[in-house]
């Protein structure tokens, strides 16, 4: 069985959060249980719990407790001209939302994907390039917004990743830190920038993660 510690620190907020997972393999199939800080601030309740039952490559079925909401995921994966085709179907009993994502993976170094929202009338294709193993150079555009979004991210040092992104209808700019290690988890520190009049003070997060073995 395998347990998880989540930790995250708003510094526009001066808010903690946190949350922990377990879950356990029974065959092929993985359950997960997770809650909140939320589920026992105030004595035990229901807020902050869900539920979840996981076959990797195949199905996720999540329940929110609290909500009593599901959500289904369905993947598969064929093939296109020897080309693997990673398709993804999920559906929220809640919100009634669908949505189908469908990545090509060319190479090694190159994929597109594409997302779509059932009935929203929109879709966003991104184009994924990996240069030396080390930068990924991620392009994007929003059909619906008529929007280019632009990522670019970096391998410095071993365990450590270096990511910029740019939403051209928000002008927002997010930078983030991120490492994992064997030793002290993993961690990761955030920036967000709205660049719409010029530069401001930037909202910093916070968030690192510990995991178990139990």
């Amino acid at each position: 069985m395998k347990a998880s510690f989540k930790g995250k620190y708003d510094a526009d907020k001066a808010t903690v959060a946190s949350a922990v997972t377990v879950a356990f393999n029974a065959g092929d199939v993985k359950f997960r249980a997770s809650m909140t800080d939320a589920t026992v601030v105030n004595g035990p309740s229901l807020n902050g719990l869900a539920l979840a039952v996981d076959k990797p490559g195949s199905f996720t079925v999540d329940y929110n407790v609290p909500k009593k909401d599901f959500r289904f995921q369905f993947m598969n994966t064929i093939k296109i001209s020897d080309k693997p085709l990673n398709l993804v179907y999920s559906h929220s009993l809640g919100d009634e939302k669908t949505m189908l994502d469908g990545t090509l993976v060319i190479d090694s170094t190159n994929k597109v994907s594409v997302n779509h929202v059932l009935g929203s009338g929109n879709c966003k294709l991104k184009y994924t390039y990996v240069h030396g193993g080390v930068t990924t150079f991620e392009p994007s555009y929003e059909l619906a917004k008529d929007s280019w979004d632009f990522a670019v991210s970096r391998k410095v040092y071993a365990d450590h990743v270096l990511r910029a992104a740019y939403q051209t209808s928000s002008q927002d700019l997010a930078v983030d830190w991120s490492s994992k290690s064997k030793m002290i988890g993993s961690y990761k520190v955030s920036a967000l920038f709205n660049l719409e009049g010029g530069l401001k003070v930037p909202r910093v997060t916070a968030e690192t993660t510990w995991d178990l073995e139990m």
